[in-house]
């Protein structure tokens, strides 16, 4: 098992890329090692071509697995000028948790060997027109050949590009191939060296202009039911499904009306489009008359066929995914959340909101025990533990009770008064003890909680807590908390 790649702190202990990891853990025992995702960081890479071909130039090439190849022909003026836009390109990495070194040069050749072997702070511009003699003190790896003709050409006493330039092309290629002499002169320029863009996919969008400005709520409707169609043919074609549709109305007075609506599973049903763009369309305001309507696709996601169950036997599970759309239609997204189990003995720490049609999901969950640190991966539980009943919704923070009357130490309160009212307790079971979690906070290292279920005469239920064992101090301080209701 080797280092494939170390951060800078790591890099500054003596570990480098290539060393063994047993010798990596000898050097430093705590030392964090992580394994290697190439497939991930090549994804990750992707993401930034994509990211700067939207933002920065229309031809962005991926070289190897940590390269970005960006042709800044005519585009430098339009962000301030080429050192402008590279420094703004760095700062853009940085808040994305990316360090990036950018070399400028007249040729992809040139502009990659100055990156990876030049010496130079984050942002080297290279003169246009001196890109040779910035290539001369460079290795030859830098031109990026066959690491075998190095080896051999290293064997020769040819060690930097100036001496391999010095040579004829002939004797090189009879003696290395075609493939040296080629990327030597498209380092120099003399040859091109074409790139594979990476291409953007358009957004997915249909428009219907008017002759006439259209004016009335049924108009509206009418052209809507006759763009869905085709945005769903659009959909199709790519594989795609809708998760998030923007309904863009263009006023005569030049004053945009627009309509989003999220879905909560990707989906092109027509039908289902429609009813859910239908129930905001009172929200579009036609002013004087609309000269066009748009309906464009904020978010996708691959959708395939999907077989057909012919059963209808009590066993097939209703789809969801249509009532949850209705309803945020109606209330909001943001509104709407299923309580997620989170692996947490602490009440307010074991909910998590998690979206309406979300599978569950693996959490990490990081442990520090003196030096060492591990990253523990945890599922979270399918159901809460049922050995003690719970509210089902818990106060947004817990509410200190005054004027608690309770024996210590372990038995409930007869009387407390929450939100200015006295409540006689009738009934009453507990306590549960909770411990603090001592790995998250310092402070919970001896901290205690005990959890009584209590029933006052009027037959509401309540969910409190007494802060402390009520033996020792160190627990807590002995105050009354109200947590949560029953139903």
């Amino acid at each position: 098992m080797l280092v494939a790649a170390a951060c800078p702190h790591a890099r500054a202990l003596g570990i480098v890329p290539g060393m063994a990891v047993t010798q990596a853990r000898a050097y430093l025992p705590g030392l964090e090692i992580r394994p290697a995702d190439p497939e991930g960081d090549l994804a990750a890479l992707h993401r930034l071509a994509l990211l700067a071909a939207r933002r920065w130039a229309p031809s962005v090439a991926i070289e190897g697995s940590d390269t970005l190849l960006i042709d800044l022909t005519g585009v430098a003026h339009l962000h301030g000028g080429e050192a402008r836009m590279a420094a703004r390109i760095i700062r853009l990495l940085a808040r994305r948790g990316h360090a990036g070194r950018i070399a400028i040069a007249d040729t992809p050749g040139a502009a990659w060997a100055l990156a990876h072997y030049a010496r130079h702070d984050a942002v080297l511009i290279c003169t246009p027109g001196q890109h040779a003699g910035a290539l001369a003190p460079l290795p030859i790896p830098a031109l990026r050949v066959d690491p075998a003709a190095v080896e051999l050409l290293r064997r020769l006493g040819v060690e930097l590009i100036g001496q391999l330039a010095a040579m004829p092309r002939a004797p090189l290629a009879r003696r290395f191939g075609g493939a040296l002499v080629t990327r030597l002169e498209q380092a120099l320029g003399t040859l091109p060296e074409p790139l594979d863009p990476i291409v953007p996919r358009e957004a997915i969008a249909v428009q219907r202009r008017f002759v006439e400005p259209v004016a009335t709520a049924e108009g509206i409707a009418h052209w809507i039911a006759a763009l869905v169609p085709e945005l769903c043919a659009a959909l199709e074609a790519a594989g795609l499904g809708a998760r998030a549709v923007e309904l863009v109305a263009d006023r005569v007075d030049h004053v945009p009306q627009r309509i989003r609506i999220g879905l909560a599973r990707a989906s092109r049903d027509c039908l289902h489009l429609i009813r859910l763009i239908m129930r905001r369309i009172e929200d579009v305001e036609p002013g004087y008359g609309i000269d066009a309507i748009t309906l464009r696709i904020r978010r996708t996601e691959p959708l395939a066929a999907r077989p057909v169950d012919e059963r209808l036997d009590e066993e097939a599970k209703p789809d969801l995914a249509p009532l949850a759309d209705t309803l945020a239609t109606r209330i909001g997204s943001r509104r709407m959340w299923r309580s997620r189990p989170v692996e947490s003995d602490v009440p307010e720490r074991s909910v998590g909101r998690e979206g309406v049609l979300d599978p569950p999901d693996r959490r990490a969950m990081r442990m520090k025990t003196g030096d060492v640190r591990q990253l523990l991966s945890t599922t979270p539980p399918d159901a809460w533990r049922p050995d003690w009943p719970r509210p089902a919704r818990l106060l947004a923070r817990p509410e200190r009770l005054d004027h608690v009357l309770a024996e210590l130490p372990d038995q409930p309160p007869r009387r407390f008064t929450w939100r200015g009212r006295t409540i006689r307790v009738v009934r009453a079971d507990g306590p549960e003890r909770i411990a603090g979690e001592w790995w998250r906070r310092s402070a919970e290292t001896h901290a205690v909680r005990d959890y009584f279920r209590v029933e006052d005469e009027g037959g509401h239920r309540y969910w409190l807590f007494r802060r402390g064992d009520g033996e020792r101090g160190v627990t807590g301080d002995l105050s009354w908390y109200l947590h949560g209701l029953f139903g």
